[in-house]
């Protein structure tokens, strides 16, 4: 083995879990991602079932995925690694936190939210994560042009989502992009398998 080759393999065995110097101030993006590309978050990404899939089909962007578990995340970041994702890295950390304090202004290309949870007793829903106040946040964080890609299962939050989207001068509903939709996540392969259908939306930032 060349010393490129060691390279190379040392390059693919580094863990792709990122570990910020602060929790209370923006992320320095270049300190993560050394390439400038577009940005692309997942928020909440499972087993990365989607996002792996999606970065290997998007070398020109990268991506950041976003999970509370830490099995998950280590799995996600096993799989990753052995694909040879270079355009991919992960954190762990609570969502709404991640997006309110440590994402910089106009910094991202797209945000991913796919089968949050629902919340679905009605005293139980003002924990969920898209509501009024993520769609303000969502503006200030989007670079011009930028798009909110929405998945679920449950109707009611869906609901919920196009409502508060809807109230927004900021966003305006388009369609989604077959490629995109042609890529699930695990929780969607399992729902549409029992008949369960998904709900999907986009909306994009208005350009300023």
């Amino acid at each position: 083995m060349n010393t490129a080759e060691v390279k190379i393999a040392a390059a693919s065995t580094a863990s792709l879990i990122y570990r910020p110097v602060s929790f209370f101030q923006p992320l320095e993006l270049a300190a993560i991602f050394p390439d400038p590309r577009p940005l692309e978050i997942e928020l909440g990404a499972g087993d990365g079932t989607f996002l792996a899939t999606w970065a290997t089909q998007r070398p020109g962007s990268n991506f950041l995925g976003i999970e509370r578990l830490l099995g998950r995340l280590r799995k996600l970041d096993r799989k990753a690694r052995r694909l040879g994702l270079r355009n991919l890295r992960l954190m762990r950390i609570e969502a709404g936190y991640f997006l309110n304090y440590l994402l910089p202004l106009r910094s991202v290309a797209a945000i991913h939210v796919y089968f949050p949870d629902p919340w679905p007793k009605r005293k139980h829903r003002k924990h969920r994560l898209v509501n009024t106040a993520f769609v303000a946040t969502a503006a200030r964080v989007l670079q011009p042009g930028g798009r909110v890609h929405l998945r679920t299962d449950d109707a009611d939050y869906f609901a919920q989502m196009r409502s508060v989207f809807a109230a927004s001068p900021n966003f305006y509903l388009i369609a989604t992009e077959p490629e995109l939709l042609a890529v699930k996540t695990d929780f969607e392969t399992e729902f549409n398998a029992r008949g369960i259908p998904t709900n999907h939306a986009t909306y994009q930032l208005v350009p300023r």
